[in-house]
């Protein structure tokens, strides 16, 4: 009977110990959430059209890549541009490589040269305003710089900084009001690949560039002094930013995206 009874305990043990790996195995996987051949789970908002309206074709899948182009545009005219994920997150890693392509578009604004960026804990894009150019949300910059630009300011710059539209951060350990807070990564010219990865887990977020921490920075709230946020918490959505959508921007320069991919860390 003894024999018996350590058979059947080693037998759950051993059982027990089967699918804790395999929860284990599946927490830390990365799955892809762009299919490489369309925008499915994907929605449009450009600024001044509605919801889903995929103006000029600017967010489209070419050679198995999400691109940001203006090759049907005259002129930018301030179409502020934004592609959501569809599912609404709250700790999870995410990762992709970019570069930016071609020329800024005619009519962009100046620091729309070679910018973009991810938006994390956003807005949905339902909620936004029709002429609304950004969403409330915590922006992980995309940059390249331009080494042979006459303009300084386009010379040397990082990627991977913290802008802040409708919202605040504390960085260390301050209320950083600024809208923007430059990282300490490397900058990076022209037309080259980056592999970025962000990291939002129990208010903490990480941004990280070819696998080295470019900033961190914690405690994300709404700014209560922006006249669409204000209106964001009228309607009872909380100051403390816990949670929210991912989205891909559009601000005037083209780019390329590829190798989306999301490690959830709250299952």
């Amino acid at each position: 009977m003894k024999k018996r009874k350590t058979t059947v305990l080693l037998f759950l043990t051993t059982v027990s110990f089967l699918i804790l790996s395999l929860a284990k195995k599946e927490k830390d996987k990365w799955i892809p959430i762009f299919n490489g051949k369309n925008l499915k789970n994907w929605t449009v908002k450009i600024s001044g059209h509605e919801v889903g309206d995929n103006y000029k074709n600017t967010f489209r899948v070419e050679d198995g890549m999400l691109k940001v182009s203006y090759d049907n545009y005259d002129k930018f005219d301030n179409k502020f541009a934004h592609i959501f994920y569809n599912e609404k997150l709250t700790n999870y890693r995410l990762r992709l490589e970019y570069k930016f392509v071609g020329k800024q578009q005619e009519g962009g604004p100046w620091w729309g040269y070679l910018n973009s960026g991810i938006m994390l804990h956003s807005e949905s894009p339902q909620t936004m305003d029709l002429n609304q150019p950004f969403p409330t949300s915590i922006e992980a910059q995309l940059l390249a710089s331009d080494k042979n630009s006459n303009d300084e300011r386009f010379r040397g710059r990082s990627t991977a900084s913290v802008c802040t539209p409708g919202t605040h951060i504390e960085f260390n350990k301050e209320l950083i009001t600024d809208h923007c807070t430059i990282s300490n990564s490397q900058a990076f010219d022209g037309e080259e690949w980056v592999n970025i990865e962000v990291e939002v887990n129990n208010g903490v977020f990480k941004h990280f560039v070819n696998g080295n921490l470019a900033i961190e920075y914690s405690n994300a709230v709404l700014d209560e002094k922006d006249a669409h946020t204000a209106k964001l918490i009228e309607g009872g959505i909380s100051k403390k930013l816990t949670s929210g959508y991912i989205a891909l921007q559009g601000e005037s320069h083209g780019l390329s995206i590829r190798k989306i991919e999301l490690l959830r860390l709250d299952l």
